[in-house]
């Protein structure tokens, strides 16, 4: 019995031993073998309608992991999606999409092209067309769009200065859908070139109807700053209606600003929590005039102004999609 037991004994130690050695993760030869495409990249569906809820996935599959990228641009809009990864299999995993955009504009109801590339290996394919049949529907509180032209609702205000531009355009470049609002001009004698205001009553609301937790309220804009274009200052300014009169009062009522300035060239989204918007005075931060409590369920009005200074020439900034969303900043 005591031979016995002590055989058991050395096979455990021994199949441990076998085990302890098996490698760990990737072989060497998955690593640092040749390359070879063992399944071609395709699509799962080559026309997809994101707002029945349909999505599509990429596939691929090669001999070795390898570091991978698609990018799907749309022919249009010039929007762009980008997936990365680090794997030998290309699915749903890691290649879903549900019509979501990486770098603005959104994409738009158009035709698409997908390719992939391994730029260790040199290898790259293509699918030459996609068609988005329809967009992803998105959710939040849409101030301005600029889809429907200008609200009746809004007060809009531009300065008499040189080669301005006040208007909303229509154009395949818009951020989000077809139309963005052009703000430019040459204002010499004062820093406002031009303002929107939107009250809540343009939306037949007495107070903009948001969750009044601060913590989960979002303002997201997409901003366009052409190239060359240098003194830019967009200021957004949010004014609540404390005790609820229908009036704001500048004594003694919150206003919170967003002040922006040195924007990247191009399109891009800036999105803020109520909770991190600032009182500015002359665009440094300030007390308060109010109970200093952030009260988005108490927003009377919500303005934009395009500014610059004055001896610095020529400014122009586009503007689309201002939208209050919740829990999270908007995804594009």
């Amino acid at each position: 019995m005591r031979k016995i037991l002590t055989l058991a004994a050395v096979s455990v130690a021994l199949v441990s031993c076998d085990r302890d050695t098996d490698p760990q993760g990737p072989s060497l030869d998955e690593l640092y073998g040749d390359f070879s495409v063992l399944q071609d990249f395709e699509v799962t569906r080559n026309t997809v309608n994101f707002a029945s809820g349909q999505n599509l996935h990429f596939t691929a599959r090669f001999s070795k992991t390898v570091d991978w990228e698609i990018h799907i641009v749309g022919e249009t809009s010039g929007a762009e999606k980008i997936f990365t990864g680090k794997s030998k299999v290309v699915d749903a995993e890691n290649a879903l999409w549900n019509g979501t955009t990486t770098n603005l504009p959104m994409f738009k109801r158009e035709a698409c092209m997908a390719y992939i590339t391994v730029p260790e290996e040199g290898y790259g394919d293509t699918i030459p067309q996609i068609n988005v049949d329809s967009v992803r529907v998105t959710t939040g509180f849409v101030i301005a769009d600029f889809e429907s032209g200008m609200n009746p609702g809004w007060n809009s205000f531009a300065q008499s200065g040189a080669d301005m531009s006040w208007n909303i355009v229509q154009a395949d470049s818009a951020a989000e859908k077809e139309h963005y609002f052009d703000m430019g001009g040459e204002v010499n004698f004062d820093y406002l070139i031009g303002l929107i205001d939107f009250p809540a009553s343009a939306y037949n609301e007495a107070l903009f109807p948001l969750n009044p937790n601060p913590d989960q309220v979002y303002f997201n804009v997409f901003l366009y700053k052409p190239a060359g274009i240098t003194n830019e200052i967009v200021l957004f300014q949010f004014r609540e209606d404390e005790n609820e009169n229908g009036i704001y009062n500048q004594n003694n009522e919150d206003m919170y600003s967003l002040e922006l300035k040195g924007l990247d060239v191009g399109w891009q989204m800036i999105s803020i929590r109520y909770s991190d918007m600032v009182a500015l005075v002359n665009g440094q931060p300030a007390d308060p005039a109010g109970n200093g409590v952030h009260e988005p369920d108490k927003l009377l009005q919500v303005s934009v102004l395009f500014l610059a200074d004055p001896s610095s020439g020529y400014s122009q900034t586009w503007m689309d999609n201002l939208i209050f969303t919740e829990n999270q900043a908007f995804q594009p």
